[in-house]
């Protein structure tokens, strides 16, 4: 569906059963029978690293993977599978990222579920709402506490002719220039994380100046388990099904998350693996006390301050971009002097 398909180079992590599941990268009909097939026409721009499901240790394990298949492409795109996109999608979303003026942008957010999303007969998106990313609260475990991403708003742009400033990174969608990948590449270290992925990456990525966007226009959107898909997708194994035999890293794995990240100050940095903590650690454009500052976020004390939804809907975007810096490198927040705080406390 991409209007220049020719120019789209893809990168697939498939975690497979070997001998159920079906290899991405062959076609349903060969080649040599049905050669006009999109699989068979752009072969040579699709790489596959193919893995045995036993093996998976979790998203942030698989995406390092596919963060290693980025060969320097000028754009960088990560979404989840089980993703349809709009017909022109490719054009569309670059138009978006250049519309911010901000050369570290990045256009991310939870995609919205694809029932009824698309136009079968055009391939265009019936949307004129976007999800955006605000919502976050801390949760416990086994793993020990971390911020987990909640369910997100989804509405009307308040800004209308190019994406919307927001604070939190989703790992479902993420465009950006091909950099990203390449400065803020996903730890290896981090084996059996599902939950705090984002905050870690959207950290290590404010530190080195980068900012989130929620895109104006949907151009893909989600097959999630319910609904019409829910058997469909509830038939799919998780990762977690044999965690028992990687009992114990999940746990090692969230103090390291945390302790690049400067969130669990009450562990010793003796604590956790600081190995490749250079490659796959902060960055020195900003800290991370300035975003809990801005954002509320309380590491000692494990709370937020809620309803921040209120202030990036309204306010964030007109005045965080009022910063951008006029060679379009990121916001400078040395010019912001914002702090949240919960105007309704008391309030769900």
């Amino acid at each position: 569906t991409a209007a220049h398909p020719e120019r789209v180079r893809v990168g697939v992590v498939d975690q497979i059963v070997d001998g159920v599941d079906g290899s991405c990268d062959v076609p349903h009909v060969p080649c040599s029978d049905d050669p006009d097939q999109p699989i068979c026409l752009y072969k040579n721009q699709i790489d596959v690293f193919q893995m045995d499901a036993e093996l998976a240790v979790g998203p942030v394990f698989a995406r390092h993977i596919g963060h290693r298949l980025y060969r320097g492409e000028y754009y960088a795109m990560q979404s989840d599978a089980h993703v349809t996109f709009t017909r022109g999608w490719d054009d569309d979303i670059i138009s978006q990222m250049e519309s911010t003026g901000d050369e570290l942008a990045v256009l991310t957010t939870y995609l919205t579920d694809i029932v009824n999303s698309i136009d079968p007969m055009t391939g265009l998106s019936k949307r004129h709402t976007r999800p955006i990313m605000c919502n976050t609260e801390y949760e416990g475990g086994a793993q020990g506490k971390h911020l987990r991403h909640l369910s997100q708003p989804e509405g009307i742009p308040d800004i209308m002719g190019m994406p919307q400033l927001q604070p939190y990174f989703a790992a479902g969608f993420a465009f950006s220039r091909g950099h990203f990948v390449a400065t803020v590449p996903y730890d290896m270290y981090q084996p059996m994380i599902f939950q705090g992925e984002e905050m870690s990456i959207g950290l290590r990525g404010f530190t080195v100046g980068y900012d989130y966007f929620a895109p104006e226009r949907s151009v893909c959107f989600h097959s999630y388990a319910i609904g019409a898909n829910s058997k469909a997708r509830n038939k799919v194994p998780h990762f977690w099904e044999h965690a028992q035999a990687f009992k114990g890293t999940g746990i090692k794995a969230m103090k390291r998350l945390l302790g690049i990240v400067n969130m669990n100050p009450e562990v010793p940095r003796s604590e956790w693996d600081h190995s490749e903590e250079a490659k796959y650690g902060l960055g020195g454009a900003r800290e991370t006390s300035k975003f809990y500052d801005v954002i509320g976020i309380d590491v000692v004390k494990k709370t937020t301050q809620r309803h921040l939804c209120q202030f990036v809907h309204n306010k964030m975007h007109k005045q965080f971009m009022k910063s951008l810096r006029p060679d379009g490198m990121g916001i400078d927040y040395g010019q912001i002097d914002y702090k949240w705080v919960d105007p309704r406390p008391n309030d769900e």
